[in-house]
C-alpha cells in the first residue's frame, strides 16, 4: 500500500511532457498599504506641491516661503508623479515594449454598481480594482489566462499582489490564494505557493517567451502563446468566499 501511495503521488506530479511541476516561493517585497483614505490625503498633499511650484518662479521665491513649505518642496522626488493607485513609476519599464494583449477568465463576479471584477483588473496596473472570481465557493479550479502576442519581450519575473488590496479591510473580508497551479500554452509549468500578506510578491524564472528575436518579421507570425493562472486553494476570508487576484503583472528583457 505504501509503494503504491508513493507511487500515485509521482504520477500526479508529473506534467503531460514527464516533467515534475516544480513549487516555487516568492521573494515578498514592498506592503501595498492603500485606502481611499490615503487617496483623500496623497490628492490634498499633490494640491499643496502645485501651490507651491506656482509661487517659486526664482531663488528669490524660494526664499520667501517659510519653513514648513521649504521643507515640503525640498521634500519633493519626482515619485509624487504617479497617481495614487499607479503600480508603474513614472519612468520607464519592461511595459515600455511589452505587455500582453488580453486577458481573460474562467469567471468573474457580477458588477456592483460602478465596481467590476473583471479579467482585464488583473493587469490594469493597479492596485484600487481586482479579478475576483463568480463562481459559488472559493473559486477553487478557477483561472486567469493571459495572451501574448508571439514577438512578445521575454518575461524573468512574474509579480503577483494577491487579495483585494484597495484597504486593509476589503483584502480581510475577501478570500486570497494560497496557491496557484501555473500553465504555459495549456500545459502545467509551476505551482506558485503564495503569502497571505499585502506585499507584492515574485516569482522568477528562466526567460519566457520566443529567445530568437533576430527576424521580427518572421518571429510576428509564430502562434500565440499563453500563461493561465489556476486557483488551488485559498485562504479564506473573514467575510466573504470570494477569491480576489488584485494584479499580476511582469517583468523582463529584450526591451532596451
Amino acid at each position: 500500500m505504501q509503494r503504491l501511495l508513493i507511487l500515485l503521488f509521482v504520477v500526479t506530479s508529473l506534467t503531460a511532457t514527464g516533467q515534475a511541476i516544480k513549487e516555487m516561493s516568492p521573494e515578498l517585497g514592498a506592503l501595498i498599504d492603500k485606502s481611499p483614505e490615503g487617496e483623500v490625503e496623497f490628492n490634498k498633499l499633490q494640491k499643496k506641491y502645485e501651490e507651491l511650484w506656482n509661487k517659486v518662479a526664482t531663488p528669490a521665491d524660494y526664499d520667501k516661503l517659510s519653513a514648513q513649505d521649504k521643507k515640503l518642496y525640498d521634500s519633493y522626488t519626482g515619485e509624487e508623479e504617479q497617481g495614487y493607485w499607479d503600480i508603474l513609476g513614472s519612468g520607464c519599464s519592461w511595459y515600455c515594449g511589452g505587455g500582453l494583449d488580453t486577458a481573460t477568465a474562467s469567471s468573474a463576479l457580477t458588477a456592483s454598481g460602478q465596481l467590476t471584477y473583471t479579467a482585464g483588473n488583473s493587469h490594469d496596473l493597479s492596485y484600487k480594482t481586482a479579478w475576483v472570481e463568480g463562481v459559488p465557493g472559493y473559486g477553487i479550479g478557477e483561472y486567469l489566462e493571459y495572451h501574448f502576442p508571439p514577438e512578445n519581450p521575454r518575461i524573468t519575473d512574474i509579480i503577483i499582489v494577491n487579495g483585494y488590496v484597495k484597504s486593509e479591510r476589503a483584502w480581510k473580508d475577501n478570500s486570497r490564494v494560497k496557491k496557484l497551479k501555473m500553465y504555459l500554452n495549456g500545459k502545467p509549468f509551476a505551482i506558485l505557493n503564495l503569502a497571505d500578506t499585502r506585499k507584492e510578491q515574485t516569482f522568477t524564472f528562466s526567460p519566457i517567451g520566443n529567445g530568437n528575436r533576430d527576424d521580427m518579421e518572421k518571429l510576428s507570425t509564430l502562434p500565440w502563446w499563453t500563461m493561465k493562472f489556476e486557483i488551488m486553494e485559498v485562504y479564506k476570508g473573514e467575510k466573504y468566499d470570494d477569491t480576489a487576484i488584485t494584479e499580476i503583472y511582469f517583468n523582463g528583457i529584450d526591451v532596451h
